[in-house]
């Protein structure tokens, strides 16, 4: 039973998080001993950065202004995110639960108790009914390295990632309208647009780089178009505003594709020669006029038309979309039904013209490219495509059997389901928070205690590891070499900085340990990071996410280089679809026409207020990073309860009153905030905080049909003023 043994306050005392507020030796002037050229660890824009390092530990930062995506800018956590160097929560050694909380460990202790379980588990029970989980904060040689270990040295089909409540709704559509999966433009095109959508995007708070380019594309005349259930920073600013009603993306789309329609704002040529499914599409769009969308969507019927005055002629666009549109159990429809405004325009795979999605996590692109996924093999193939089987497991570089390569497991979240139940007995994660990320958190939790083994790399003791039965002390970023993949398709270089502290090890080389360990000594032949890249390149020839024409010191050269690259030769492909050239087989891209449909759970009676969630600009993804870099929780201490004005004096609230919101699955008490800068209907919570203040106590764990993400972005809820302590 995977219970903790000590209570949230012990934890806390022993582990954290705590506050630290001044590098390592104090702000006191330091002279480094070198500047490592390097990039954040948060959010997919991964900014260049150059580290201070002086004894083997980081010391501060200074810009590094010739890298082209952010020329020298950070965002409040690029500027803090060394302070995580040193930190005295830091895990040094390995960890075995004991009757107290838990008690240093040999690693020998430690990989032996894990293999053990692993064996155990999987010899009683089946090789499935062991999982693993990975993170897409991870590097590309890591995401490729626990695929692999997964399928060969357990064996296992159920793995995958944290990045499966987080980008896999915009992949797959992706995939079904385009080919593939990834952002069409670099983001250098975005001041060309003159048109700029921004759909459930924060952009301000959660890719905060990038609002340099949105104000560069207005400076050269652009309108901007948010389109959001909040008016967020960049939405303040736009030209217009559209405060759509949680749940109705698609509608919304298909209204103003229904004015462009109408006034003859597409570009029949382009659909005519370059595209399939239109017509289908045209006959559905016929039903969304703008008073039956305002109807459904909440969208003044006028604005509808004003964003189809604003997109439908412009000479060039750029349509962005993030979580807001993503995390519901119909993401990939309204993604789907952006894209269409794209297509239909005919604006895509020129400068200025074309799509992109916000990627959240550190390597949100490159963490679902390369094996990770509970569907995919290295290269994005397909785990079912006979061919893409046969070349990954008779290629010298797995030597599996192909009858013996693992078929499609389960989802994230399904996981949890399957724990649940009893099926899967043990577990072992990386890079993964998600007793704090996903939906429904009692449920996670009584999800872990069932487990009869729980193992955990990470290099703070996050909330989920409090449950497991063994530690493994890993590595920061920083302390290791490899790659990233940003949220615009560039491949990155991570140049290590320090030299992991204590007893801890590198994550690549724990993995590579266990699976030696279980007697697959030799398909896991590496002695250094760059072994692992040279192996993922190899393995993506040929398909569709095509890194093989990169290695470390072209990509170091280059500053990066765009994927697909299929030779040595090449420079990299920075914008996909030039010559309207898709890649589907015939060449074309596809429409996809979908009816408006609620939400899993509405607004009822009993429930009457919509419920949503995201970030804040100083936190991120489950905090067990940045809530314990001082500066950024001073910034934004704890959660609080967004809410109109109109809302709060109908509750009785007052600024910072405490309020409790109740959903059918749990109940929080937080601050209330009262701004104008949300809909009278909505109330918002960030979900970057744990324990009896997670915005997950509160979430839906429906599922996207096709891309099983979760309907985080909208639910059921009602508010209550709750009694204020004295």
């Amino acid at each position: 039973m995977a219970t903790p043994t000590l209570s949230e306050h012990e934890f806390i005392d022993l582990y954290g998080p705590h506050l630290k507020y001044e590098p390592a030796g104090g702000w006191h002037e330091q002279t480094p001993d070198r500047l490592v050229k390097t990039h954040c660890c948060f959010c997919g824009v991964q900014c260049g950065i150059q580290l201070k390092v002086k004894d083997n530990k980081v010391v501060g930062f200074e810009p590094w202004e010739e890298f082209p995506v952010n020329r020298g800018m950070l965002c409040p956590k690029g500027v803090k995110r060394y302070l995580q160097n040193e930190h005295p929560d830091r895990l040094l050694n390995p960890l075995l639960r004991a009757d107290r909380g838990f008690r240093t460990a040999t690693w020998d202790e430690a990989l032996r108790r894990t293999v053990d379980a692993i064996q155990k588990i999987q010899s009683q029970y089946g090789r499935d009914a062991f999982a693993v989980l990975g993170g897409a904060s991870m590097t590309n040689e890591k995401a490729y390295l626990i695929g692999k270990f997964a399928r060969v040295a357990l064996r296992t089909a159920n793995i995958d990632y944290n990045g499966r409540l987080c980008m896999v709704s915009a992949g797959a559509a992706n995939k079904m309208a385009f080919g593939i999966d990834r952002a069409a433009n670099p983001w250098s095109d975005i001041p060309l647009a003159k048109a700029v959508i921004i759909a459930g995007a924060n952009i301000g708070e959660c890719f905060p780089i990038l609002t340099d380019y949105i104000w560069r594309a207005r400076d050269n005349g652009a309108k901007i178009i948010v389109i959001d259930p909040r008016m967020t920073p960049i939405a303040r600013t736009a030209d217009l505003f559209l405060p759509v009603r949680p749940g109705r993306d698609s509608a919304l789309a298909n209204g103003i594709l229904h004015v462009m329609v109408e006034r003859g704002w597409i570009d029949a040529d382009f659909i005519d020669q370059n595209t399939v499914g239109f017509e289908d599409l045209r006959d559905l769009l016929k039903r969304y006029t703008p008073r039956v969308t305002e109807t459904i969507t909440g969208v003044p019927a006028a604005s509808i038309v004003r964003a189809a005055e604003i997109w439908g002629p412009a000479e060039t666009s750029m349509l962005l979309h993030a979580r807001g549109v993503e995390h519901h159990t119909k993401g990939v429809e309204n993604c789907l039904s952006y894209i269409n405004l794209v297509l239909a325009s005919g604006r895509i795979g020129r400068p200025g013209c074309g799509y992109g999605t916000i990627t959240g996590q550190g390597n949100g692109q490159g963490g679902r490219e390369h094996g990770q996924r509970c569907n995919q093999l290295p290269g994005g193939r397909d785990i079912e495509n006979p061919d893409h089987r046969n070349f990954i497991a008779i290629a010298d570089f797995w030597r599996v059997p192909e009858p013996e390569l693992p078929h499609t497991g389960l989802t994230a979240c399904e996981i949890f389901d399957a724990i649940e139940r009893g099926e899967i007995k043990g577990l072992l994660s990386i890079s993964f928070n998600p007793l704090v990320s996903i939906p429904d958190a009692n449920r996670t939790r009584a999800a872990l205690d069932k487990l009869e083994f729980y193992g955990c790399i990470d290099f703070f003791l996050s909330e989920t590891a409090r449950h497991a039965d063994v530690v493994l002390a890993g590595s920061l970023q920083e302390e290791d070499e490899g790659t990233v993949t940003t949220g615009e398709g560039r491949c990155v270089r991570l140049n290590q900085s320090v030299t992991p502290p204590g007893n801890a090890r590198l994550d690549w080389q724990i993995i590579v340990e266990l699976a030696r360990r279980l007697g697959f000594r030799d398909y896991f032949p590496y002695a250094i990071t760059e072994d692992i890249f040279r192996e993922l390149a190899k393995a993506s020839k040929g398909a569709i996410v095509d890194y093989s024409g990169m290695d470390y010191r072209k990509i170091e050269k280059n500053m990066g280089i765009f994927w697909p690259c299929p030779s040595i030769k090449h420079p990299g492909t920075p914008r996909l679809f030039e010559g309207n050239r898709f890649y589907h087989s015939d060449g074309k891209a596809r429409f996809y026409g979908f009816e408006y449909r609620a939400p899993a759970e509405d607004v009822d009676s009993e429930y009457p207020i919509f419920f949503t969630s995201g970030r804040v600009v100083s936190q991120y993804l489950t905090g067990n990073q940045t809530r314990r870099i001082g500066g950024l929780v001073d910034q934004y201490p704890e959660p609080k309860c967004e809410m109109h004005p109109l809302l709060a004096a109908r509750l009785g609230v007052k600024e910072n009153d405490p309020v409790s919101v109740i959903t059918r699955r749990g109940e929080i008490t937080v601050p209330a905030q009262v701004v104008k800068t949300i809909r009278p209907d909505t109330v918002f919570v960030p979900y970057h905080w744990p324990g009896k203040k997670s915005a997950n106590l509160l979430t839906n764990r429906a599922l996207d049909p096709i891309s099983k993400i979760p309907e985080y972005k909208v639910c059921a809820c009602r508010v209550e003023r709750a009694a204020i302590k004295t």
